[in-house]
């Protein structure tokens, strides 16, 4: 993180002076008085400069991408990534020549990395940002899997009688298993255990 240390007479003329050795306008900046300064006697006689520290406002999607281009390109996969954002949520769809690199089996590699993904943006952002990785459309093309998964697995409980349990999954893959038999009135769902090992299971609905 670049940081610079200025004086001036006034504080405005600290930052000022901050702001043009940084070259970045104010709203990119965290500004920290170090010392507001004194102007003394007819300005001259126990006068103090202001000190300002101001450093360069890192953007936290900015940084998600710096982060996912050095994972990808040591994992020997070039991508390119484009961001999609609609209020507190961030979709980075990544695409390239060994995107199966990058999704691993059943998307454990491409779960890996948006949770650490998750981690870097919020560690930039003000606000808590959930954060969606996406490989070729690999998350589009899952949630249909779950979904004929989970309605083939609703139709066994219902015919044997018998709960069943799922693999172990991410919360927001679980909750599509959730949403897709929530309408199905002869069983019911739930979640067990604890993460990275939490699973669902559709029980009949007695």
């Amino acid at each position: 993180m670049k940081q610079v240390t200025a004086t001036g007479q006034t504080v405005k003329e600290a930052v000022e002076s901050a702001l043009a050795q940084l070259q970045i306008p104010e709203d990119r900046a965290d500004i920290s008085i170090i010392d507001e300064g004194k102007k003394g006697i007819f300005g001259i006689f126990g006068s103090r400069p202001a000190v300002v520290e101001v450093s360069i406002k890192m953007d936290p999607i900015e940084e998600a991408e710096k982060f996912l281009l050095d994972v990808c390109e040591k994992m020997g996969a070039s991508i390119t990534i484009s961001v999609e954002k609609s209020g507190k949520q961030v979709k980075l769809k990544l695409s390239g020549e060994k995107i199966a690199l990058l999704i691993g089996k059943r998307g454990q590699t491409l779960n890996s990395l948006q949770y650490l993904t998750q981690l870097v943006v919020n560690r930039f952002s003000n606000q808590y940002l959930n954060v969606i990785l996406d490989a070729e459309d690999y998350r589009e093309r899952r949630n249909e899997t779950l979904i004929h998964l989970a309605e083939k697995l609703a139709q066994r409980v219902v015919q044997t009688g018998k709960e069943v349990a799922l693999e172990p999954m991410p919360s927001y893959e679980r909750k599509v298993i959730h949403t897709a038999l929530m309408g199905n009135k002869r069983i019911t769902t739930y979640s067990s255990g604890a993460d990275p090992h939490r699973h669902i299971v559709i029980a009949p609905n007695k």
